[in-house]
């Protein structure tokens, strides 16, 4: 499918989204804070495997998607899924962390180790295909760039092509979706370019490679590895644009967003 045409007159700020956690679910916010390597306060936690030391995802532990992180401060908080808070790290959070997933794990601090290591499975239908190791960058348990961005029009296309499946912006996990008029992944046609939203500058790199993230149950929505395969068939695989930060700032929601001149390609 060819990238679509875009009109930046229509486009607005429609959710903003923060994942204090690695792969738990985050917390939506009514404005965001972008300092230099992505979103403040965003995917600076995870829970490591004491056995292997690699962070946990919820493409090895599904369970991951039933608990929630938000931030109370600086201090992350974690609700379990049977609705017990843990705050912070230390060993009252690694002991009720480790009981709940049944294995010794620790909340640990992106700031406190080097780039980590995490795995995503060949066949993102298949959790019994070979799991492959990639090394995430340092600073943020972020898969590849700091800053994921959406559109309601790219979800719209996903529609198109499985209209039986649930197009939740909560499988997708953006930092920002973008509301745009239309039926077609708008976003691929950014690359390069300077996105300004709020006080914010962004530069879009490239698609988002997904995985078997996007087919994982969490609560309210069914596991559906159609929402995968749907998006292999009609995108590549692909959803949503990993971006840079090249301006810091903050971005409410409703705030207009503008896509401007190309840029050149990262360094």
């Amino acid at each position: 499918m060819q990238p679509a045409t875009f009109d930046t007159a229509s486009m607005h700020v429609a959710q903003l989204w923060r994942y204090p956690v690695k792969s738990l679910l985050g917390e939506r916010l009514p404005a965001l804070r972008v300092v230099d390597d992505g979103v403040d306060g965003d995917r600076t936690w995870g829970i490591e495997d004491r056995s292997d030391g690699r962070i946990l995802t919820a493409r090895r532990e599904p369970r991951l998607l039933f608990a929630s992180s938000r931030l109370a401060g600086d201090v992350p908080v974690i609700t379990l899924p049977d609705g017990r808070e843990v705050a912070g790290t230390g060993a009252d959070t690694n002991a009720a962390l480790s009981s709940w997933l049944g294995k010794p794990v620790a909340l640990v601090a992106a700031s406190d180790r080097g780039p980590a290591r995490a795995e995503y499975f060949a066949d993102a239908t298949d959790d019994a295909s070979q799991a492959i190791e990639w090394t995430m960058p340092k600073g943020r348990f972020v898969d590849a760039f700091p800053v994921l961005v959406m559109t309601t029009a790219g979800l719209r296309s996903g529609a198109l092509a499985h209209p039986d499946g649930s197009w939740d912006v909560r499988r997708f996990r953006p930092n920002i979706l973008i509301d745009v008029d239309g039926e077609a992944w708008l976003e691929d046609a950014w690359t390069d370019r300077q996105l300004d939203a709020g006080s914010a500058r962004l530069i879009p790199r490239r698609r988002c490679i997904r995985c078997t993230m996007v087919n994982r149950a969490q609560p309210g929505l069914a596991r559906d590895v159609n929402i995968y395969k749907a998006l292999h068939r009609t995108h590549g695989g692909e959803a949503g644009m990993w971006s840079q930060v090249t301006q810091p700032g903050s971005i409410a929601e409703g705030d207009v967003a503008e896509v401007t001149q190309a840029q050149g390609p990262a360094s």
